[in-house]
């Protein structure tokens, strides 16, 4: 007999059924080591399920303007924004773990806000990407970002793009999959992502753009420099090795 997986999974673990899709949703339900993607996907009603934890969010730094926060995986910057009660000064995608900034006062806000803007705001992310990347480079590709029903997808449009620059560096190769460093000079939506999965080298764990099922999508925020402030997140430790 089969049943809704979000279903089998609350009368599992005895939470309600809103409960259990949520967790479907954030990626964090497996069958084995298979995620389980698709919340109103028929499972058998005997299918046992591993959910995995949330890590707590720390505080990386603290002062009068601003608020540095090492972002877990799985929770959206939104929510983040809820527990602390500062506004975001940017976002990171739910699965990207790493530096999150909110800001506590208007007027820090708008001098941060223009640094962005001008792009004097250092960003440097690492990921896990597909396939073996030997040297650095640049990509230089104009992005589009279009949002549809809550959700926002970016696309190469060079007639309608917004510039975007990302540089890269490999740091680790492990089996078919490298370890590199991401700097981004621009900012847009899913740049990373898109700039990589463009180039054949679609971020581990990136089903959205291309890449291979994961654990995660293995990308995390590892320093943000802006206004004299230097703020850095070390690896989560699914970043140490692929397959320890």
């Amino acid at each position: 007999m089969k049943d809704k997986a979000y279903k089998v999974l609350a009368n599992q673990l005895n939470i309600s059924n809103k409960k259990a899709k949520d967790l479907i949703d954030r990626g964090l339900v497996y069958v084995g080591k298979k995620k389980v993607n698709i919340a109103r996907g028929e499972v058998d009603i005997k299918t046992k399920f591993r959910v995995k934890n949330i890590v707590k969010p720390k505080i990386i730094f603290e002062d009068e303007n601003i608020l540095a926060i090492d972002k877990p995986a799985f929770l959206l910057s939104e929510e983040i924004e809820k527990m602390f009660e500062y506004k975001l000064l940017h976002r990171l995608d739910k699965e990207t773990s790493g530096v999150l900034l909110l800001v506590k006062n208007e007027d820090f806000r708008k001098r941060a806000i223009k640094e962005f803007k001008n792009q004097n705001v250092y960003k440097e992310y690492i990921a896990w990407v597909e396939g073996i990347v030997a040297e650095e480079f640049e990509i230089n590709i104009p992005l589009l970002t279009i949002k549809s029903g809550g959700r926002a997808k970016t696309k190469v449009s060079f007639s309608k793009g917004k510039e975007a620059i990302t540089f890269i560096k490999p740091l680790e190769i492990e089996s078919k999959f490298t370890k590199v460093k991401a700097i981004i000079k621009t900012g847009r939506t899913h740049q990373i992502r898109v700039h990589l999965s463009k180039n054949n080298h679609p971020i581990l764990g990136d089903t959205f753009y291309g890449g291979r099922d994961f654990d995660r999508v293995m990308l995390h925020s590892s320093k943000i420099e802006l206004l004299g402030y230097s703020f850095v997140s070390s690896e989560p430790k699914e970043f140490k090795r692929l397959f320890s």
